[in-house]
């Protein structure tokens, strides 16, 4: 199965000082953030849905996805603590882990809006924007593989409310109706109920529309692509460079193991099953 932008860039290690602001209030060293999660006993992830990167069964709420088991592995393996995912939504995936209600949020794509905020570990994929529509929508010109072939008055482009793909849509798209939308499931219904034209969203998660649907769904990937990005865990600004190292570290090994691959193709093919 071939996986559309997840090649890996070279992996570097962010300087832990471009991470931590200046102004941010120190930590004591025996009061650092995995001090604090070992003595809870918890480590908190902040999960806002986005298949397949963080994925949630309505029926028991258990998470899957392939950062939900890195979270989970980070938390179990190297912290020793039990693992809480946090429900939350891509509007307030930045200001709870500001505010304290989670330790780590998960899929965060790395923007320079972001990072003015939090901090971000070593990321763990690559992102970008690409756009499913219905093969015989009249309004999707035959051939389109840029912004301006689709950016058209009577275009109505759905998307998930405060994600990463919504902000680019937003300053890519002059012409064309957005349709905000808090979902993953109603970002879906509607371009299957033909209320949007076009469905905005992470490339990897729209392969799996395109995959679970072939007879009818296509991909357009925009060229230049569209809001290239890392895709990383957030934390607060002040945690401590030695903390955000020791996630650096595990993310890093994870990725060069192959596990994160594995992971995402494991994640992919729940998801087809379940789409079934």
């Amino acid at each position: 199965m071939a996986f559309m932008g997840i090649t890996r860039r070279a992996l570097t290690c962010l300087a832990v000082t471009s991470l931590v602001a200046v102004s941010a209030p120190a930590r004591a060293d025996d009061a650092s953030a995995w001090q604090s999660v070992k003595k809870a006993g918890v480590l908190r992830c902040g999960a806002a849905v986005a298949p397949p990167y963080v994925m949630r069964d309505p029926k028991t709420g258990d998470y899957s996805g392939f950062f939900s088991e890195l979270c989970r592995t980070f938390g179990q393996n190297v912290l020793k603590v039990k693992v809480e995912f946090v429900d939350t939504t891509w509007d307030n995936i930045v200001a709870g882990l500001q505010s304290d209600k989670w330790d780590l949020s998960m899929a965060l794509n790395q923007t320079p809006e972001r990072e003015k905020a939090v901090a971000f570990s070593a990321p763990a994929t690559d992102y970008n924007v690409s756009f499913v529509y219905n093969k015989n929508n009249p309004k999707v010109p035959k051939g389109a593989k840029s912004i301006a072939d689709i950016d058209k008055p009577g275009v109505t482009v759905a998307v998930m409310s405060g994600t990463a793909q919504d902000k680019a849509i937003s300053a890519a798209f002059k012409q064309a109706t957005i349709m905000r939308l808090p979902g993953n499931d109603e970002t879906r219904l509607s371009l299957m109920s033909k209320r949007a034209d076009l469905l905005a969203d992470a490339n990897i998660t729209n392969m799996l529309l395109t995959e679970a649907h072939p007879e009818w769904a296509a991909t357009i990937q925009p060229t230049p692509p569209l809001a290239q990005q890392e895709v990383a865990f957030g934390l607060r600004k002040d945690t401590p460079p030695a903390d955000i190292a020791l996630l650096n570290k595990y993310v890093d090994e994870q990725v060069k193991s192959g596990s994160v691959t594995r992971l995402i193709k494991t994640s992919v093919q729940a998801m087809l099953a379940t789409n079934k």
